[in-house]
């Protein structure tokens, strides 16, 4: 069995923006976050850049990290 990390949607790393595109589950009645791995890749759309699921955003200037929460706002609908 692969080993998985399950972290809380609200932490700011990679794995839990909007922008990073790395393989990733959303379980949005836990509201948790599954990778793969601690290694698992994935691409920054912002700064169009590999990045690693856990790197702690936090401290980076060009970073606009984005909640996953779908944004219902106005059309009263949920993704």
């Amino acid at each position: 069995m692969a080993e998985k990390l399950i972290l809380p949607a609200e932490v700011k790393i990679c794995a839990t923006c909007s922008y990073w595109d790395g393989e990733r589950r959303v379980d949005a009645d836990m509201n948790v976050v599954v990778i793969g791995d601690a290694a698992c890749l994935g691409e920054c759309l912002v700064q169009g850049r590999a990045k690693p699921g856990l790197h702690d955003v936090r401290q980076e200037c060009e970073c606009i990290w984005e909640d996953l929460e779908p944004d219902d706002s106005g059309n009263g609908q949920t993704a």
